[in-house]
């Protein structure tokens, strides 16, 4: 079994995190690793200008997420 847990701070590690591992895994041998993650995306003023952009747009034109990757696919042939 394989089980990921994402914090937002290592502040956020408790008891309680524990405790479930060991409810879940009881017994058996298991290997824990804790990395920092590096993969955080801060968005540049650019992509909040975009952002905003799209929230000021008519929700009745708005296409769903797989209306979009269908339109990328047939564009660009993802």
């Amino acid at each position: 079994m394989y089980t990921t847990f994402h914090l937002a701070s290592a502040e956020d590690l408790t008891t309680d995190i524990l405790d479930a591992i060991k409810v879940a895994y009881k017994s058996k041998a298991i290997t824990i690793i804790v990395e920092e993650n590096t993969s955080a995306v801060e968005l540049t003023a650019d992509m909040k200008a975009v952002l905003d952009t799209r929230l000021e747009e008519d929700e009745s034109t708005y296409l769903s997420a797989e209306e979009s990757v269908n339109e990328l696919v047939k564009k660009y042939g993802l």
